[in-house]
């Protein structure tokens, strides 16, 4: 018997979140390669930074995504609606906390 696969808030934009992953895959790579052949530190960093940003970006869409879904009953969230707030302020403060 096979169970139906849940709900995220992420599926309806699952190919375009992969896809965006994968350039920032592509974009960490890109960095240690700059490593690898001892570019200056400041280019490094920029790079870094724009890795950052880009993984900003996929998170706050992912967290989008949840409270839209998830935390609207369709996919898995707590059912009590105050470990529901705890839930998505742990993962604010994980965004925005580093």
């Amino acid at each position: 018997m096979k169970t139906a696969t849940p709900t995220r808030g992420y599926t309806a934009s699952k190919d375009q979140l992969l896809n965006r992953l994968s350039r920032v895959e592509g974009q960490v790579r890109g960095v240690a390669k700059m490593v690898e052949e001892d570019r200056y530190c400041i280019d490094v960093l920029t790079q870094i930074g724009a890795v950052q940003a880009a993984l900003d970006k996929i998170s706050l869409g992912l967290l989008d995504g949840h409270v839209r879904v998830c935390m609207q009953g369709e996919g898995g969230a707590p059912a009590d609606p105050e470990e529901r707030v705890d839930e998505l302020m742990d993962a604010v403060g994980r965004i925005v906390g580093g």
